[in-house]
């Protein structure tokens, strides 16, 4: 009886010593250089599942939705709303198997074609060119168009360029105009190829640098103020091979960006359920969320030896979460449901990207409607909003701002004999003068209090929002699509430049500093 007493005292004293224990936050104002690029906090839409056709695009016939040339009016609102500011397409694994030229011209005569990646359903091409530069538009969106190496020609890309680029008389702009497009979109980002180490072609690092240069020798567009940014595709995870392969033997005026995929997954063949998993099933997703920032520490690394003054990009076009499908869904169309857990990754990935804001200039959550770890979720007429949306709306304040560099000691979110940081944070500075502090506590259990100290700056009020739920697996659905949404935050007080800050559990915060 003596030993049991001693031993509920001692984890009494754990609890106690981890509730009250200190997290210490300093920010460098002075240090502050970077601008975080507003292209950190990308979109990715692919032809897969119910991304495009019954997501964003209902087509034109639609009676009971409402529409702008087919595409859903309340998802362009919402994104709109997010300050969405790259929107990358058709693919993915598809764009390695689309051919532009079907998705133009009249609707009716265009070529239908099997989507053999996913779902292997009739793609019918009504939605091509034309409605998806024409989407963004309606969004204020940078396109970012991935095209086909894997299955293309070079030919077929250097056309694509002119279509959708050149003002002057050719062939492909005569053709853009013919189907009623007169001046041209200027598209900005262009991937060249998806995955070559993947479903891309299976290539070798070594080969695949040598078509990059290939196709960028016949990608140019010099009537466009400081023309493309060509992005090579890039390493799956730790494949730092790749890398170092490709920035060795492409010349860095070919190179605009460097791709890098990361997903947040347990393991490939043994994935959790999206709403129904385990405490160490989440531990395990955020220890993978979490690897981002060795992943993208040592790939920057890698690139800064061929590349000291920075002038190529780190592009993360995608990244997110990964689960089983929901039950009764056609298995690949990857449709997934969104709690808690996606807005830990979402707030623990963007605090990533702002604090390597020197070298990762571009990067796409996978991806935007009813596919991975959307932000939109639709059913017919009814829209939903996720967790994720709403931790992305809430870190749009970093977009375009001068990133203050930080400093983090913080507490462990244990579980067994394993550990991991339980806080991340980032900060900015805004053109207006505001101070914004992004903070993550991914720990189920323990409040976090953590202080912050403000070197190089004095402030005199702090207001802020927060995203929490009281369960880890709930999420917003049809029937409560409000369910989990923003609210203000009173647990921060300021005192002398110190910032006290108490983050409960599993939850995201924003603050802003005056």
């Amino acid at each position: 009886m003596k030993r049991n007493c001693l031993s509920l005292i001692t984890i009494l004293l754990f609890a106690y010593a981890a509730a009250f224990s200190q997290t210490t936050v300093t920010l460098n104002t002075s240090a502050a250089k970077t601008t975080i690029n507003k292209n950190i906090y990308g979109h990715f839409a692919e032809h897969l599942g119910h991304c495009i056709y019954d997501g964003f695009y209902v087509g034109d016939t639609s009676k009971n939705i409402p529409n702008t040339d087919g595409v859903r009016n309340d998802i362009v609102d919402a994104l709109k709303k997010l300050k969405i500011p790259n929107l990358r397409w058709p693919g993915g694994c598809f764009a390695d198997t689309y051919h532009w030229k079907d998705g133009i011209g009249p609707k009716d005569k265009r070529p239908t074609m099997v989507n053999k990646w996913w779902g292997g359903v009739t793609e019918d091409n009504s939605f091509g060119t034309h409605d998806f530069l024409n989407m963004c538009e309606l969004l204020g969106a940078e396109p970012y168009l991935s095209g086909n190496v894997g299955s293309g020609t070079v030919q077929e890309l250097a056309d694509w360029v002119q279509y959708t680029n050149f003002a002057g008389k050719s062939p492909m702009s005569d053709l853009r105009k013919q189907n009623g497009r007169e001046q041209p979109w200027k598209v900005k980002f262009w991937g060249i190829g998806n995955e070559a180490w993947g479903c891309g072609g299976n290539m070798k690092p070594e080969y695949y640098a040598d078509e990059y240069r290939k196709y960028t020798t016949f990608i140019s567009d010099w009537e466009n103020t400081g023309g493309l940014t060509r992005i090579a595709s890039g390493a799956s995870d730790a494949d730092y091979n790749w890398t170092e392969t490709l920035m060795k033997n492409i010349p860095g005026n070919m190179l605009g960006g460097v791709a890098m995929h990361h997903y947040s997954v347990i393991e490939w063949n043994h994935k959790s359920s999206a709403t129904k998993f385990t405490e160490e099933q989440y531990f395990a997703t955020m220890k993978s969320a979490l690897n981002m920032e060795e992943l993208v520490t040592k790939h920057a690394a890698i690139m800064d030896k061929y590349d000291p003054q920075k002038k190529i990009a780190l592009v993360v076009d995608e990244w997110g979460g990964w689960y089983d499908v929901e039950p009764n869904t056609n298995p690949g169309f990857l449709y997934q449901q969104n709690t808690m857990r996606d807005a830990m990754i979402a707030g623990v990935t963007l605090n990533i990207f702002n604090n390597h804001a020197d070298r990762v200039r571009i990067a796409c959550l996978a991806q935007c409607v009813n596919v991975l770890q959307a932000v939109i979720l639709t059913d017919k007429e009814k829209m939903v909003l996720t967790p994720t949306y709403h931790v992305m709306e809430m870190y749009n304040v970093h977009q375009a701002a001068t990133m203050i560099p930080v400093t983090v000691k913080t507490n462990d979110y244990t579980l067994g004999t394993e550990k991991l940081p339980a806080v991340s944070v980032s900060a900015s500075k805004d053109a207006a003068g505001k101070t914004h502090i992004s903070l993550v506590n991914i720990d189920t259990k323990n409040t976090q209090t953590i202080t912050v100290n403000v070197e190089g700056a004095q402030y005199s009020s702090v207001t802020g929002r927060i995203l929490t739920s009281s369960k880890l697996q709930n999420y917003n659905s049809f029937d409560e699509p409000n369910k989990i949404t923003p609210a203000a935050f009173n647990g921060a007080s300021l005192k002398a430049n110190t910032l006290s800050v108490k983050l409960p559990p599993f939850s995201v915060v924003v603050l802003e500093l005056n």
